[in-house]
């Protein structure tokens, strides 16, 4: 999940934050891919609407 869809869905930094419980700064500190853990929160609190969408890196076979 990209963190930009997170506060667009949200509406801003601060109202993401304010949903999970957290502080803006937290999610300042966030890459663009939402930590698993928020993004598994996120999906739950939209009712599916966002979804953690995480697979894990698959070997190169070369």
């Amino acid at each position: 999940m990209q963190k930009t869809d997170a506060i667009k869905h949200f509406g801003s930094a601060n109202k993401l934050a304010n949903a999970l419980g957290i502080t803006r700064m937290s999610i300042t500190q966030w890459g663009d891919e939402i930590p698993p853990r928020r993004a598994f929160e996120i999906e739950r609190i939209t009712h599916g609407a966002l979804k953690a969408d995480f697979n894990p890196p698959q070997p190169n076979p070369h």
